[in-house]
This record gives C-alpha cells, structure tokens and sequence, in this order.
C-alpha cells in the first residue's frame, strides 16, 4: 500500500506539471494565432492510451512517461516533421511569426512552472503558516552523528550561528540543505564561537555512508511500550528519561552513551511520569540496552516538557504573498547552487544525479498534502531552471537561438536547426541515461 501511495503523489505531481508546462506554451501560441496541432501528457511514440480531437488540436495521453509537448506547426521540435518544414510558410504557422511572439511561446512553459511555485508557497504559507524552534532557544545544541560531520569537526551540542554569513535563526528542513552547499559554518560550542571549513567534495564523501540527516533536533528518550520478555517492567509507556546513573540524561543521545559505558549493569534512573519525577531503577542487557520501544514526541509534547519552545505564525491572506515569494525565491536560489555544485567537477556532486527513481523516492510513503505541494513546487522550479539551460531540443535552446535572431536580425536557417535540435536530442537522451542509471547503480550497491 505505501508504494502505492508514494506512485500516487509522484504520478499526480509530474502529470501536474507536465500539463501545466505544456499549457504555458499552447496559451500564447493560441494568442498569437499559432496552430496547435497537438497537446500530450506522456509521449505518444507509435500510438497514445487516449486521444481526441477538438477543434484543430489533438489531446491525448501517450504511453512513455517521460515529459509531455505540444506540437506547435511550423516549429522544428522534437517531432522532426521535415514534411512539413519542407513547404511553405504558411501564416499560422510558428516560423511565419515575428520573433517576439516565437519568444513569448517558448518562454510560457518555463514561467508558468516558477508562477505556479510562487503560487504553491503562497498558499501554503497562507494554509499551514510556519512552526518552528529558534535556534537561540535550542539551549543545549543539535544533534551531529553523522561521521562525515564529526570528521570535520562539529560535534553534538553545536548550535548552527550562520552559513556563508547568511544568519541562521531557526531549525528546520532547510537547514541540512544549506550546510551541504556551504563553504563556511559558524557555530557556538560552549558559550565559544568558531568557524568550520566545509570541504569541497562534502556530497561525494555523503554518499558514501547510509542516507541521514547532517543534523537534527536533539529529542528525549521517551518509553512507548514494555515488550512482555522486558526486564525493566518498573518502566511504563510515555515515561521520559530525564537522569541515568546520576549524570544528566535529557536526550536520546546522552542515555544511549551512558548504557553503553554501563553493559550489564543495573543503574538508578529518574524519569518523567504524570509530569512528576519518579525514581527507579533500570537494567542494562549486554547489548547496551533496556530492552523497551522508544519512540519520538511530537512538538506539543516536547514543549509541555520543556525541551523546546515552539514558535508558531499564522499568515493572513497578504501576509502570505510576501512569505511565499521570499520561500520561492530561497528555493529558486538554492536550487540554482545545487547545479553550480554540479558542474564542478571537484565537488563530485555529479555522482549524486538522479532519474525517476530519485524523484520517486523524495515523495513519502504516507499521504500529506502538505509534503506532496512542498515537492510539487521544488519539482516546478527544477522543471523550470532545467528547461532554461541552452541545450538545442529544450526550450533554453530555442530561446538563445531566438535571441540571437533578435540581437542579430539574423535567423539561423531550418538546417542549421534540424542539426542543432538532433544534437540537443542526443545530449538529453545522454544525461538522461546517466541520471536513471546512476539510480540504478545507487539501487545496486544499496545508496
């Protein structure tokens, strides 16, 4: 069933903006008297799941789930009709059109994906506002457990100050992304504050270990359930650990270090229950542990407990535009830093490029409307930038060779196209071999 959902908000997700992608560049051809001879979800090659006839237009859903088009006339794209180029002009026709109409149509994809991100942000940061714990109130630091972290030298109860100089004032999903594009890390380590070097090739080293987090939020180890063959039966669920062989023990992370300095001990505990503290006294099996279910609170429950203050902000319907944009513009930013990172050899970052299956894969396995529109607006400004890079066959391609029409006043001719739209198919193809099949090699060797 979980797969089942995680398809689910992935098919729902691209098909999304697939047709809306598709939309942006059939609107204005439309306007402009452009014939539209074709509007697909999917590609058609062969023969299509469903199609119909309306007016001029065919719409249909191909069988290759590998993006959408539309079929403008007069328009050397990847259907490579050499028929048609082979006649006249004709007036409906997209080469017959001035330059700055050809540009507006080539240009509506991209800017209905980074529109509707706008859009996306907005609404949700109208729908669900913002809950977050400040980083100044995270009094006893993160939790860093991750080898490539500790190797370069942060630790557990590191507090993250700024990131290349941008301030960072409170912990959320954002910040593992922002650590792993940075060069410089600022923290406070004991009252003390110092600067950490981030190094070049951070992803590749990443890769190379199990999928987890940088860093994340310190929790309690919190009792869920007794297992019959427990020997710690003086523990209940919902019990919360706040002391261990007389040493502070708030956090998962400092209980789990005493059990392990501890095997087969029996050790005096305090813990939390009813809101009041309760001693007992806990046995440590030789496997470092108490032989009980922990689980995690959730943040109501964390702050009633005094671990962390919540802050929480509820947007009005004009306080959200200003919020969505500044997210929409962080995302369009970050996103534009992954790629750099990508291009540059020495980082390796080029290793970590994903196909279908790491797309796939970021949707969760249970269903949150929340999650699927986070995603759905991240996917449209990757669509987006994607499709501007200058690669002959994507729409970035036209665009430079239509800039150069109008910076020029010279149109390159159709053969030179047709070549141009054969090598960009080649090279798209190329990549798209490496992404799915690094995803492939990923799936072998197991991340």
């Amino acid at each position: 069933m979980e797969i089942v959902i995680k398809f689910a908000q992935f098919l729902l997700s691209l098909s999304l903006l697939i047709i809306l992608h598709e939309l942006g560049h059939f609107i204005p051809a439309k306007a402009f008297k452009t014939r539209v001879e074709k509007f697909y979800l999917f590609f058609d090659l062969k023969f299509s799941l469903l199609k119909k006839k309306i007016g001029e237009t065919e719409y249909g859903i191909g069988w290759l789930p590998l993006g959408g088009y539309v079929k403008i006339s007069g328009m050397i794209d990847e259907s490579m009709d050499k028929e048609q180029m082979a006649l006249p002009p004709q007036p409906w026709e997209f080469r017959s059109k001035p330059a700055w109409q050809r540009l507006i149509i080539m240009l509506g994809g991209v800017t209905v994906n980074f529109i509707l991100a706008f859009i996306i942000y907005i609404g949700m940061a109208f729908a669900y506002g913002d809950a977050f714990v400040a980083m100044a109130d995270m009094k006893d630091g993160l939790l860093i457990e991750n080898p490539v972290m500790n190797k370069i030298g942060f630790q557990t109860g590191d507090k993250i100050l700024a990131v290349d100089g941008e301030k960072i004032e409170k912990y959320d999903n954002e910040i593992n992304m922002k650590l792993i594009m940075g060069k410089q890390v600022q923290i406070e380590r004991n009252g003390a504050t110092q600067t950490i070097q981030m190094p070049v090739d951070l992803v590749d080293q990443l890769s190379k270990l199990e999928k987890g987090p940088l860093v994340n939020i310190r929790m309690p180890f919190a009792v869920t359930a007794i297992p019959e063959e427990s020997l710690n039966k003086q523990l209940q669920p919902k019990d919360v650990m706040v002391s261990l062989n007389g040493q502070p023990a708030k956090y998962y992370d400092q209980v789990t270090a005493i059990l392990k300095a501890n095997k087969g001990k029996t050790l005096p505990a305090v813990v939390i229950r009813n809101e009041k503290e309760v001693p007992v006294q806990v046995i440590v099996n030789q496997e470092a542990k108490l032989g009980i279910q922990v689980g995690a609170l959730g943040l109501e429950s964390l702050e009633k407990l005094g671990y962390y203050k919540i802050s929480k902000q509820e947007y009005g319907f004009f306080e959200s535009i200003p919020v969505g944009i500044e997210r929409g513009k962080d995302q369009l930013l970050g996103y534009g830093k992954q790629l750099k990172m990508i291009f540059n050899p020495e980082t390796k970052a080029y290793k970590q490029v994903g196909g279908f299956a790491a797309i796939f894969n970021i949707f969760p396995s249970s269903w949150s409307w929340e999650v699927f529109w986070n995603i759905t607006a991240l996917l449209s400004i990757m669509l987006g930038v994607m499709n501007l890079l200058p690669i002959p066959a994507l729409d970035g391609g036209h665009v430079m060779f239509l800039l150069y029409e109008i910076i020029s006043g010279k149109k390159p001719s159709d053969k030179f196209l047709e070549n141009a739209q054969m090598v960009g198919f080649v090279l798209l193809i190329s990549l798209l071999l490496f992404a799915n099949g690094n995803d492939i090699y990923k799936a072998i060797v197991g991340r």
